[in-house]
């Protein structure tokens, strides 16, 4: 691939997978995160490599992000909140860590010349379009959650400029992303809990409710095989998730089963959503994506797996 390759959110769960996937390919990469949710010990190991630098900066200081993103060619956008939760507590939190933060480094580009960018977007944006598979043409688009509204608002924004300002934008709808290093999500939740009390697994909602689970590296085979092979009109939009969805009732299952815990209460909270904003069921249409030659290996139930083995792994 051989870009310079500047990369926000670089030192999260996905971000930090991503800067250790485009070291592989060749690129040289700059990584830029406040470590507000990220963590510096998921990409020291890429420090050793000449090609590899971070810095930390906020996405909301304009000067300093576009100071680091200068002389670089491809943008991948991956810094947000990464609490989908907490944006309900604090309303400003999607709004200045999401919308506004798309919006500096969208002005960053134009400012630098940069041309190709590389949007981490999410599911949420669809709300609750039904049961059935949904395409990337779907709508109207009415999230649920503020984290949702702040992605489809970055949508927005990306698309805007691309019209405007000669861009390229390749935008991933993700399920959910699970493997190593995962700080936050079902998974991780429920590992904790289990931790905390082996007797009993608190699982929040009424367990019916359906998601996708893929796994990182898949996620990261996907979207660099999209931005080879996808034809460089401005802005294109791809759903990037299993279609094998899982309901969390037996994801809860998975995890019990892999821990080797014996007798474990499961608790159900009840009601159809785990929380205030949650899509109770999403089911993702990967057919573009498909069509292009590319598809995921494993089912949710697979990644649940493996993730959760991966994760018991780092405890050890």
């Amino acid at each position: 691939m051989e870009e310079r390759c500047f990369v926000t959110g670089a030192a999260g769960f996905i971000g930090s997978h991503l800067v250790e996937g485009l070291l592989r390919e060749g690129c040289t990469v700059t990584g830029f995160d406040n470590l507000r949710w990220g963590r510096r010990a998921s990409i020291q190991h890429c420090l050793d490599d000449p090609r590899f630098t971070f810095v930390q900066g906020d996405l909301l200081d304009p000067q300093a992000l576009a100071e680091a993103m200068r002389g670089h060619s491809l943008v991948f956008h991956l810094g947000a909140s990464a609490d989908v939760r907490s944006g309900t507590d604090d309303t400003r939190l999607d709004l200045e860590n999401c919308t506004v933060a798309t919006y500096n480094v969208l002005e960053a580009m134009r400012a630098n010349g940069v041309k190709k960018i590389v949007f981490t977007s999410s599911g949420t944006i669809y709300g609750e379009l039904g049961s059935q598979p949904i395409p990337e043409s779907a709508g109207p688009n009415l999230p649920i959650s503020l984290y949702g509204a702040a992605k489809l608002a970055c949508e927005a924004l990306v698309s805007a400029y691309c019209h405007l300002f000669d861009i390229h934008a390749w935008i991933f709808r993700c399920g959910q992303i699970v493997g190593a290093r995962m700080g936050r999500g079902v998974i991780r939740d429920l590992l904790d809990k289990l931790q905390r009390d082996p007797t009993e697994l608190e699982v929040l909602g009424d367990g019916k409710q359906v998601k996708s689970y893929l796994l990182i590296e898949e996620w990261l085979e996907g979207v660099l095989y999209a931005y080879r092979n996808a034809n460089h009109s401005q802005c294109q939009v791809f759903n990037m998730a299993s279609e094998s969805p899982l309901r969390v009732a037996e994801v809860a299952r998975i995890i019990v089963q892999e821990t080797g815990r014996k007798d474990v209460r499961i608790r159900y909270t009840g009601g159809e959503r785990g929380w205030p904003g949650d899509v109770p069921e999403i089911r993702f249409d990967m057919s573009k994506l498909r069509r292009l030659g590319w598809e995921p290996k494993h089912s949710s139930a697979e990644a649940v797996r493996i993730a959760t083995r991966r994760l018991l792994g780092e405890k050890k």
